[in-house]
């Protein structure tokens, strides 16, 4: 039996589903990766042998093959074939987490390791205590079931986004369990499998998740062509296909602290209407900008009804307040509490009137937070300077993050290194959708308090040192009998 007739075999009746063709045959294959019967590095038949032996055209098979490649599970390499990735590190095969360092150690955190993965605040600051205290005193009335969220928490965020210069009403505001159940409802409520989104490059992988657990097509557009013109341009592709849904992340971006200037957010939004595109503006980092000043949000410069905004306190605040929001026209807010009752009845009522009472105290809260994190931030990068001067990173405009560059060799490579160290980092290519660039990158919060910063550089230099010891290491020679 060859290798093609195995596989033809594993597959059995993978087109027996509902769906467009190459979506099943993708799942199928994904099945077969994540439990293990395709082990990684494995060939798989080429496109249109593939396609013979399951009499499908060869698209179905190639569309396949890219959306598997998106998600990390497939090499593709003109010369080479299409092979199973090698696994970078132990994914969970029920979780269908895929490939994202992030969820992978949300999931099934390593014991004894400072974890670099994760980008929000790590200690609840005393703010937090004390309007839960005051929550406690608010209890509703009622059994606590509202899925568009608390009348108090919906004319809250109301009032944050008017004092924003974005006047808001609160049948404008859904309440979520944060920013990532927020961009799920959006995804959900706007992608079917197989359509196009667009989205920057690079991004929160989160997000990148969402949308491809969705069965989105994802164009990777680049980020300096976005922030400089306003334009979400895939990227070598002549005739781009008129997307489904777009998402960008325009102030203090995760991963790389950018922040978008407001030329750039009018022609933006100017896009968005003329192509009647839905584009989600990911505000949760928008409140960390350490000069003090949040620009305007996008939907500040529309018209029309295309901008949908998300928000929550998980980076202000702490990471544990699962509390979000989504802004956006009253109908598609109807359209979206719908949906998620279908899920979830209502969310943390506690947890929201706490956010009544921090979001009133905005200014104070985020003062406080952006004290500390200038301070990290700061230190973070005279560490680098210090002791690992041949890396490259600058000082950011917002966010939690630093986005470094590597002089040489792979970060992927690297960042299975420095777990040996008791420190997890992400590599650049987590956060490029198409899974392909920025194999020199390296994204580090500041979250941290200073002296564990202080002991996760120290293990970075020592993996270094490791690393860069293992690249000059001349190979054995090879024993001719």
């Amino acid at each position: 039996m060859t290798e093609e007739d195995r596989l033809v075999g594993w597959l059995g009746r993978w087109a027996s589903g509902r769906g467009p063709l190459y979506l099943l045959l993708a799942a199928r294959l994904r099945g077969l990766i994540d439990d293990g019967v395709l082990a990684p590095g494995s060939p798989l038949p080429p496109d249109r042998v593939l396609a013979r032996r399951l009499a499908v055209g060869r698209g179905t098979v190639v569309s396949a093959y890219e959306l598997l490649q998106q998600e990390g599970r497939l090499v593709r390499r003109q010369g080479s074939g299409t092979r199973v990735a090698e696994a970078e590190l132990p994914v969970s095969r029920s979780s269908g987490a895929g490939t994202n360092p992030l969820l992978l150690h949300v999931l099934d955190p390593p014991d004894g390791v400072t974890l670099l993965t994760c980008a929000a605040p790590v200690e609840p600051p005393p703010e937090l205590v004390e309007a839960y205290q005051e929550a406690a005193t608010r209890l509703p009335h009622d059994i606590g079931y509202h899925p568009a969220g608390l009348p108090e928490f919906r004319r809250a965020v109301a009032r944050h986004f008017t004092r924003l210069g974005v006047p808001t009403e609160p049948g404008e505001i859904l309440a979520t369990n944060g920013g990532q159940q927020a961009i799920s409802l959006l995804a959900s409520q706007f992608v079917a499998p197989g359509d196009t989104v667009r989205v920057e490059s690079p991004t929160y992988t989160g997000a990148s998740e969402i949308l491809l657990d969705a069965g989105a097509r994802i164009d990777a557009c680049d980020l300096d062509e976005l922030h400089e013109w306003g334009v979400l341009k895939p990227r070598g592709r002549s005739a781009p296909v008129r997307p489904a849904l777009a998402y960008t992340i325009p102030t203090a971006h995760n991963p790389t602290g950018r922040v978008m200037p407001p030329p750039a957010r009018r022609r933006l939004v100017a896009w968005a209407e003329e192509a009647d595109v839905p584009v989600i503006d990911d505000a949760v980092p928008a409140e960390l900008c350490f000069d003090g000043e949040r620009p305007l949000p996008l939907a500040a410069y529309a018209r029309g009804e295309q901008v949908l905004t998300v928000g929550s306190l998980s980076k202000l605040v702490w990471g544990g307040l699962r509390v979000g929001w989504i802004r956006a026209a009253a109908p598609v807010i109807s359209r979206l509490a719908r949906r998620r009752a279908i899920h979830d009845l209502g969310g943390d009522a506690v947890g929201q009137l706490a956010a009544v009472i921090l979001l009133d105290r905005a200014d104070e809260v985020r003062r406080a937070r952006l004290a500390v994190l200038k301070r990290r931030h700061d230190h973070l990068l005279s560490l680098l300077r210090e002791h690992l001067p041949e890396w490259s990173a600058r000082p950011v405009a917002g966010g939690q993050t630093l986005w470094v560059r590597l002089p040489r060799g792979d970060a992927g490579a690297f960042a299975q290194l420095t777990a040996r160290h008791r420190v997890a980092v992400p590599p650049g290519t987590a956060f490029d959708p198409a899974g392909t660039g920025y194999e020199v990158m390296l994204r580090l919060p500041f979250v941290h308090p200073e002296a564990e910063l202080t002991r996760c550089v120290e293990g970075l230099k020592s993996a270094w040192h490791d690393y860069n010891g293992a690249r000059r290491r001349p190979a054995l020679p090879t024993l001719v009998v």
